[in-house]
């Protein structure tokens, strides 16, 4: 594994550290030329339905975004922010009570601007998906700006700094 690709990796993990990903405790499991795979541990703090003990639709959301971010890092040859543009999901079943969730993505184009990447959510076997998704992510999404500067406070003309 390069250098590169070893960087490329640990940005990729890194995006575990969003409070968002910490609070649902998103653990990526796989991360290769190929694209990743991650996981959502079950707890109960995340269920949406205490009656059937059925984890909420929103947290299976949330990991099948980020599997799917990572799956597009992984087809960059270097660095680039990106940002989702579009997150089509088909759900098929509900997931297992009591079993943690997989998400495996794969990032099958990218253009200049636009990466595109199916994935599919599970408990037990892939080919019984909880739910399969249809994504397409913007590249250099901060349009050249360094790592992290849509994350600075805006000042405008006349404003408080």
């Amino acid at each position: 594994m390069s250098d590169e690709y070893e960087q490329m990796r640990q940005m990729a993990q890194a995006m575990n550290g969003s409070p968002q990903a910490r609070a649902l405790g998103l653990e990526t499991v796989g991360f290769d030329e190929t694209g990743a795979t991650m996981r959502l541990p079950y707890r109960p703090e995340i269920v949406g339905d205490p009656e059937t003990g059925i984890v909420a639709g929103g947290a299976v959301t949330t990991l099948l975004d980020h599997v799917c971010g990572h799956a597009v890092h992984a087809e960059m040859k270097g660095f680039t922010t990106i940002a989702t543009l579009d997150l089509r999901i088909d759900y098929m079943r509900p997931a297992k009570p009591g079993k943690d969730i997989f998400a495996k993505a794969h990032c099958y184009k990218a253009t200049k601007s636009v990466a595109f990447v199916r994935a599919v959510a599970y408990d037990d076997d892939p080919d019984d998906p909880v739910a399969a998704v249809q994504a397409a992510f913007m590249l250099d999404s901060s349009a050249g700006r360094g790592f992290g500067a849509n994350l600075k406070a805006a000042t405008r003309k006349g404003a408080p700094k």
